[in-house]
């Protein structure tokens, strides 16, 4: 087993994982990252379709320490988004650091607070901890109703071109922001385009007055505020979404993910997308509905989101309620030492803002943790830090909690030393982990 008991195991070199990388560098951690596919960028290189656009605008989606070119549009593509990437991993020079083509299968606690990290070509390494950075849009999550549907049936994470959609009744489930860039690529190259929502959404456009809509929430406006201001709006440019032959959300806005999409309602209006309600089962290319209509289909896109799920850990070590990593700030167990999570939650625009103070947080919880015998996970619960109960991230909430984190991370060092007395350092239960009952279907990064 190769001994990097001085050095992190960094799982993912996507937005985050090259951020994480860069903050590590910063304060002289020393780390290998660990990368699947053969490039940087995550799920802007292997996981969107090549038409995607950004739904957060170019202000609110890079990076706070390295602005995206001034002549970017307001929402950049994916080429741009990847070549944007490609930059900061350059500007940076992280590249020597990443370890491409490497899938770890494993990562394993050890009883003296070390991590076992195995390698998909079997090689296994001993690591001081791990960094998790491997995303939460990549496990497919599926509808599950009665019947089989005989025609192409796809998860939005397999749609890559409208050449798929050409000439083809296509019917997408799900009210999403994938969903509604899919259902319109459909209404413009489709046959036919439907989409079936089984609840009401909040269809917000992608800019007002000319403004992104994401750049005119400012940090001093209040959450009720901005419901008040974007229902106010929304009423009079939009009108009601039964008009449209929607149905009506059933939550306020910002209590589910909202969709940030201009051209569903437009396409609704000139006919070229078809709402629908709910599926009730599939029978061959024919899908019946739970108001009684049917119609038949020859793709079926299931927009239906992702599971959160770590397929390297040992199953149950980081529990998932819903859509919620049971992590104490948001990364790390109470339970182990030296497991840091960062990006399971869902931020209600652009990644950059967030992301840049919180990788510099958590490379400040890994030094403080150095200081510290119990797991800072511990003193994090025994601190009256909670388990966040959504996923959903308020972003202007979000940062004042991370600036609150900086300043607090002295008082839990101090505090640390006096909950040595309350417990004893609690040794990692023994774990057997075997990659190779992974199902296969599993992409593991």
């Amino acid at each position: 087993m190769k001994d990097c008991t001085a050095r992190f195991a960094l799982i993912g070199a996507g937005p985050v994982g090259l951020a994480m990388a860069k903050s590590l560098r910063e304060h002289s951690i020393p780390y290998d990252q660990l990368e699947a596919d053969d490039d940087v960028g995550g799920n802007w290189y292997h996981g969107v379709y090549q038409t995607v656009h950004i739904i957060s605008s170019r202000k609110t989606t890079e990076f706070t320490d390295y602005p995206m070119p001034a002549d970017y549009p307001d929402f950049p593509s994916r080429a741009q988004m990847l070549t944007y990437l490609r930059d900061f991993t350059e500007k940076f020079d992280l590249r020597p650091d990443i370890e491409f083509n490497t899938k770890v299968v494993m990562a394993v606690p050890q009883p003296d607070s070390r991590w076992e990290v195995e390698l998909a070509g079997g090689e296994k390494r001993l690591y001081k901890g791990v960094v998790v950075c491997n995303g939460h849009h990549w496990d497919k999550r599926f509808p599950n109703y009665p019947g089989k549907f005989a025609g192409a049936f796809l998860h939005s994470k397999d749609y890559r071109h409208p050449s798929q959609l050409t000439d083809q009744r296509v019917l997408v489930i799900g009210g999403g922001n994938s969903a509604c860039d899919i259902a319109a690529e459909a209404a413009r190259v489709g046959q036919s385009a439907s989409i079936s929502l089984r609840r009401g959404y909040w269809f917000l456009p992608k800019t007002l007055f000319g403004v992104p809509l994401v750049d005119m929430i400012r940090s001093w406006f209040p959450v009720w505020a901005q419901r008040l201001f974007l229902r106010l709006v929304l009423r009079i440019a939009v009108g009601k979404y039964s008009q449209y032959g929607l149905p009506e959300p059933d939550h306020r806005i910002f209590e589910a993910h909202p969709t940030i999409n201009s051209e569903l309602l437009y396409y609704v209006k000139q006919g070229r997308i078809r709402p629908r309600p709910d599926v009730a089962h599939f029978d061959g290319k024919t899908v019946h509905f739970v108001d009684g209509a049917s119609e038949e289909f020859d793709v079926v896109v299931c927009a239906t989101g992702y599971l959160v799920s770590f397929p390297f850990l040992p199953p149950g070590l980081v529990q998932v309620k819903g859509s919620v990593a049971q992590l104490y700030a948001g990364c790390v167990l109470a339970e182990y030492k030296n497991l840091y999570i960062m990006g399971t939650s869902q931020v209600r625009y652009g990644f950059g803002p967030l992301v840049t103070p919180g990788v510099e947080l958590m490379a400040r919880l890994i030094e403080a943790q150095d200081q510290m015998e119990l797991p800072i996970g511990l003193v994090l619960k025994e601190s009256g830090v909670r388990i966040a109960r959504t996923h959903l991230v308020d972003p202007h909430a979000a940062i004042r909690g991370i600036r609150r984190g900086m300043r607090f991370l002295p008082l839990l060092v101090r505090r640390e030393k006096k909950l040595r007395k309350k417990h004893r350092l609690p040794a990692a239960p023994p774990i057997s982990f075997n990659p190779q009952t992974i199902n296969p279907n599993v992409q593991v990064y």
